[in-house]
């Protein structure tokens, strides 16, 4: 599993009513998307559920690389870069994954946590912590989903998940999903991922 998010900030008066239509007219676009687990389509209000910005933040949980990259070199990002230039893309190595307990259910909200790794951290340790720390989200009542994963350039631990609910019980960064594209979610591997 690969996860990569990219995160588009827009200027505090933007009507979000203009992502929202992007969404609804172009989200379907990769419910059969080749090697692509997951793709939740996020968007955070400035002032909404203690968000500083208005922003949309797609995030994907890739089954493979080559459905990563033959999203990033083709005709999808690349709508991006023309509608609002080429965005830094996010992108960290699977941990885990788990299946939530509300899996069946339409996701509302997603969580994202960013943790760096110390200098020095055990690495191990830290790792089999993430896997346990997956398990306890999924395991937590209205969790769809539940993913870990690290950036092991910058070191940086990412948790992720998806709720069936507007107040999960997840610290993080809190988003809105408006869509969820999940053609190879099956494929994801459940557990952990060494």
């Amino acid at each position: 599993m690969y996860a990569m998010q990219y995160e588009i900030t827009l200027p505090a008066a933007y009507d979000m009513g203009l992502v929202r239509e992007r969404v609804a007219t172009r989200g379907h676009l990769l419910d059969a998307f080749a090697g692509l687990g997951v793709k939740a389509y996020l968007m955070r209000e400035r002032g909404v559920a203690g968000s500083p910005v208005n922003q949309y933040a797609p995030f994907y949980l890739w089954t493979t690389p080559q459905g990563m990259n033959s999203f990033l070199w083709g005709a999808g990002f690349q709508g991006i870069v023309r509608d609002f230039g080429r965005p830094p893309v996010q992108h960290w190595t699977g941990v885990a994954y788990e299946e939530g307990g509300a899996a069946g259910r339409p996701a509302r909200t997603a969580v994202r946590r960013r943790t760096p790794i110390a200098e020095g951290a055990e690495l191990p340790a830290l790792m089999a912590g993430a896997v346990a720390e997956t398990a306890r989200l999924a395991a937590t009542e209205g969790a769809v989903l539940a993913a870990a994963a690290v950036d092991p350039r910058g070191w940086e631990l990412m948790t992720f998940s998806l709720w069936d609910h507007d107040v999960p019980e997840a610290p993080g960064d809190r988003y809105q999903v408006l869509h969820l594209s999940e053609p190879e979610r099956e494929l994801l591997v459940r557990g952990r991922h060494w």
